[in-house]
């Protein structure tokens, strides 16, 4: 089933979340190959792209073979984020997210990420700025609140569909959280009810099967996959097509996953150069093979890799 955001229409209801330190373009593009129906970036600061930050613009490469792919910015400044959602809009992107979801303390400290939860009239100005400055569809992720005693989602999901967004993205844990426990997928039901623009659940999606039960569970629009899609790009595929016709596609064999981990590296050494590319790859190599016989012995071994040859050496040994 398609998905309709703004005048963007995905090809099906599987969105890979953005995730710091995980989503660049290579890994992007293999999830979006695998069957994702809309990737998303890491998060960019609008005070570095204001500031001409030289890393951004890496941040915010694209590829013409990952679209459907939004951006992400994250700020606290209504006139800063509209005037970089502004500066930015003519770039091959095709939505603008905005992200009111991230714990990490150097943001919140900020008062950006999941501080913007506590805080609804900067959501109203923030949204409604940049909701005006763009013609791309805008959509927010946010979390279901700050902490246990305020919940907010709710209420925070109105005020973004009433300044002009045309999507919401709920994940089930407050900032308190983090990503421990279960997430509470009933305060996506909540939104949901209250609001009329799509909403994409978040939260505890590691299976086709659990997909399949948070649409059923909440009536949300889509689902949002996170941490369960590190090493493990065909998850996206798998989930939109048991979504499609109810096929339970099998998972990558051993000789698969080795393939994909070196397709990933020759990628990564491509688009970041061998010293970073490899460095990179390390955490990459340990979500790929975590669960198989001998990982921990490879992810020991992994963490001194230094070039692809080393790597290619070291996984003809693995399975």
């Amino acid at each position: 089933m398609k998905l309709q955001i703004g005048n963007v229409t995905l090809p099906n209801q599987v969105v890979l979340a953005p995730m710091a330190g995980v989503c660049d373009l290579p890994f992007r593009l293999l999830c979006r190959e695998q069957g994702a129906g809309l990737v998303c970036m890491e998060m960019v600061s609008a005070k570095a792209i204001y500031y001409h930050n030289k890393n951004t613009e890496l941040l915010m490469q694209t590829d013409p073979g990952e679209h459907p792919v939004s951006l992400q910015l994250f700020g606290s400044d209504p006139k800063i984020m509209s005037e970089m959602a502004k500066q930015i809009e003519e770039r091959p992107f095709d939505i603008l997210d905005v992200n009111m979801g991230c714990p990490v303390p150097k943001v919140v400290n900020n008062g950006e990420g999941s501080a913007l939860m506590k805080n609804p009239a900067l959501v109203r100005e923030i949204v409604t700025a940049m909701a005006k400055a763009v013609k791309k569809p805008l959509t927010v992720k946010i979390r279901m609140g700050f902490d246990g005693e305020h919940i907010n989602a709710v209420e925070i999901a109105k005020i973004i569909e009433d300044s002009g967004a045309a999507a919401v993205a709920v994940h089930g844990r407050t900032r308190q959280q983090y990503y421990s426990g279960e997430a509470d997928w009933e305060i996506i039901r909540k939104v949901k009810e209250a609001v009329s623009i799509p909403v994409i659940g978040n939260g505890d999606v590691d299976s086709p099967q659990k997909a399949k039960r948070m649409l059923e569970e909440t009536g949300c629009d889509g689902v949002m996959v996170g941490r369960a899609a590190r090493g493990n790009p065909w998850l996206l595929g798998r989930i939109a097509r048991y979504l499609e016709d109810g096929e339970l596609l099998e998972n990558p064999s051993p000789e698969e996953v080795k393939t994909m981990i070196l397709r990933h590296a020759r990628m990564q050494l491509e688009y970041k150069g061998e010293y970073t590319g490899m460095r990179e790859m390390r955490k990459h190599v340990a979500w790929y093979t975590a669960g198989y016989p001998r990982s921990s012995k490879l992810r020991q071994a992994v963490n001194g890799l230094e070039s692809l040859n080393q790597l290619e050496e070291l996984l003809e040994g693995w399975i």
